[in-house]
């Protein structure tokens, strides 16, 4: 198969699959929630019932055959933009907790990340997310305090989910090789590590903070108390 320049196809070199299924499946459970790709092909027993979500267009690239023969007949493969499908729907007869296993594409990955974090319901629907991502993101998602990756995007995964950093990819992986360097990381769902009340407001005053960075708590929550009604001193 070609990879196709306008669908932004880079294909992962066959060393490098095996690594980065290895790095998916290292703890067994009763099934998986995928989108495609070669792992389904080699599920462990407890993974043996997967579904795939793929858009339409990535779907060219794979045989119907392949998707029928006996090897595959365990994936059921739904045809959609990941962000468009009705989870609940999708896995309302599968039994919980379901693990999720991805390669993203880059330009929607939060989105996506954030859908998943949502749909979590604290470790009860997805157990845990083993995800691959451009390493930038990575290393936001896994970023401590007092590091410059620290921000928005750790504190508000941190909030739910616990998350590791598996595996790093470098462009050489794939074919073509992409102009950025890629990473495998985990996150396994929970209840929230703390109370914060209602969560958009979490999110804005975090958004607040981190967005104006050089000014104080203060002045730099002085829009969100704007909108909210509220004095800034009360969300410092």
């Amino acid at each position: 198969m070609r990879p196709r320049k306008r669908f932004g196809q880079h294909f992962l070199e066959a060393a490098w699959v095996t690594k980065v299924i290895d790095s998916r499946f290292t703890r067994p459970t009763t099934t998986r929630f995928s989108r495609s790709d070669p792992a389904a092909a080699r599920l462990p027993v407890p993974w043996r019932h997967a579904r795939a979500v793929s858009s339409p267009w990535r779907s060219i690239a794979i045989s119907p055959a392949c998707w029928s023969s006996r090897q595959l007949s365990n994936v059921r493969v739904i045809q959609a933009d990941f962000l468009d499908v009705d989870l609940a729907e999708a896995l309302r007869d599968e039994p919980k907790p379901i693990r999720v296993a991805g390669n993203l594409p880059y330009n929607v990955s939060s989105p996506i990340l954030f859908t998943l974090l949502g749909a979590a319901d604290e470790g009860r629907v997805f157990s845990d997310a083993t995800l691959m991502l451009q390493k930038e993101v990575a290393d936001r998602l896994v970023a401590k305090p007092g590091r410059k990756e620290y921000g928005v995007l750790a504190i508000q995964v941190a909030l739910t989910a616990d998350v590791e950093q598996l595996l790093t990819l470098p462009p050489g992986a794939f074919r073509p090789p992409p102009k950025v360097t890629s990473a495998v990381v985990r996150l396994r769902f929970r209840p929230p590590a703390v109370d914060v009340g209602d969560p958009r407001v979490f999110e804005r005053i975090v958004r607040g903070i981190f967005l104006q960075r050089r000014k104080t708590v203060a002045n730099a929550l002085r829009s969100v108390a704007d909108a909210l009604g509220r004095a800034a001193a009360e969300l410092a």
